[in-house]
């Protein structure tokens, strides 16, 4: 939860369905640095919306171990809350926390919720962390494999962050019917605001970018799943018809990396503002945007993928140029008419993005935002994870839950 993803993808939803009326322990696991630093944030938002934190100490070495290590504790302290509150529903986000509700199910009957959030094993391969040759994470990609296929027979109910995910799904073997709500990652419409033009200028002024820019954000880290050479390719043309071109990254990567990696491109430093932010800061900084670029590497494990940073960057009306063949992004981008999609990364394409950029800086905030509220809004997120709970539990008027994170 002291993570920057557990305090934009977890708790907002948490919260929610804590005030209607679902008792709430939260099981996870915190890095010790960053729990050190954020512990007191997160108490704060859980001890206000009465939700009983339980937090253990995340492990990260040695690799693939350190996850059995985890699971053990978790595994341990699930069942000794349960034995005390007696939990009707265990709620799981991805695949080691699934571990726990299978036990759970299994052992005392709890229902069991598989909030997958991707395809994780095969991201592990994809994303380059387990490479097959080598046959240690051999072997762990064939047991989580086995694993994820325990998880998706035996879940009550499945959530999955796209409808391609979803589909996918629903082809394998080990799928038995349980009914699979998809919720993508959404976003706070209250904290991404919709741009204007003063907070357009205030923002460049703040991040000493010029008034008449072309200014093209990236928000995010860097590398593995984010295609930095590709997007500067794209910069670099672009800013071959806008000389004007600013590319702000709002990003805790080092500078040095993009700017080391921007010299291939002939690139200079300053075509570059890098700055890194608070959560609270990158609505700020991002309203200097006239455009948002951003490229993920195309394989398997990417239809199931929801990017957090779509649905932020639309929730404030600033268009975007991204690739083809991640998720649900495409069909998103086309039915709201947001930006320019690209299926490959040819020169041929980046032409067409240089083309499609006047297009792109006629469109109306408003309607970009409008149209993305009802697919990224937190509160239609919400509705349909209480939905998911009540399909579980129809019996119950108060549901008194795990989530296991």
């Amino acid at each position: 939860m002291t993570d920057p993803l557990g305090q934009s993808q977890v708790l907002p939803y948490l919260v929610g369905l804590s005030k209607l009326g679902y008792d709430i322990t939260l099981l996870s696991c915190e890095k010790p640095e960053r729990f050190k630093k954020n512990k007191s944030v997160i108490e704060a938002i859980i001890q206000s919306n009465n939700i009983n934190w339980q937090p253990i100490s995340f492990t990260s070495s040695p690799p693939v171990l350190a996850k059995y290590y985890d699971l053990y504790q978790l595994r341990k302290t699930a069942e000794r809350l349960h034995l005390k509150k007696k939990f009707q529903l265990v709620h799981c986000r991805s695949y080691v926390s699934a571990a726990v509700g299978v036990h759970l199910k299994n052992k005392f009957g709890v229902k069991f919720l598989f909030d997958m959030r991707g395809f994780w094993v095969d991201e592990r391969v994809d994303g380059g962390a387990w490479n097959l040759n080598n046959p240690f994470y051999n072997q762990a990609y064939k047991n989580y494999k086995k694993k994820e296929a325990t998880y998706i027979a035996q879940a009550d109910a499945i959530i999955s962050l796209t409808e391609a995910g979803k589909q996918e799904m629903q082809t394998w073997q080990s799928y038995q019917q349980a009914s699979i709500q998809v919720i993508p990652c959404s976003a706070d419409f209250n904290l991404f605001s919709l741009t204007s033009l003063d907070k357009k200028l205030a923002s460049r002024r703040l991040l000493e970018i010029k008034e008449d820019a072309l200014v093209i954000s990236y928000l995010g880290s860097v590398g593995a799943w984010y295609l930095l050479d590709e997007m500067l390719a794209a910069f670099a043309v672009i800013k071959e018809k806008y000389t004007n071109a600013v590319f702000l990254f709002i990003t805790t990567e080092p500078a040095e990396m993009i700017l080391n990696t921007a010299k291939n491109f002939k690139l200079q430093a300053s075509d570059f503002v890098i700055r890194a932010a608070s959560r609270q800061e990158v609505p700020v900084f991002t309203a200097a945007s006239d455009i948002n670029l951003f490229f993920i590497k195309q394989s398997y494990s990417k239809i199931a993928s929801s990017p957090t940073k779509l649905g932020e960057i639309l929730a404030m009306g600033i268009p975007v140029i991204c690739n083809s063949k991640v998720g649900d992004v495409e069909s998103i981008v086309r039915e709201m008419d947001a930006g320019i999609i690209i299926s490959d990364f040819t020169a041929e394409n980046y032409a067409k993005i240089v083309a499609g950029i006047p297009e792109l800086l006629a469109k109306n905030p408003a309607i970009i935002r409008d149209r993305a509220r009802e697919y990224y809004t937190l509160d239609n997120a919400i509705k349909k994870y209480a939905q998911v709970y009540r399909s579980l539990l129809p019996e119950l008027n108060y549901v008194s839950s795990t989530s296991a994170e």
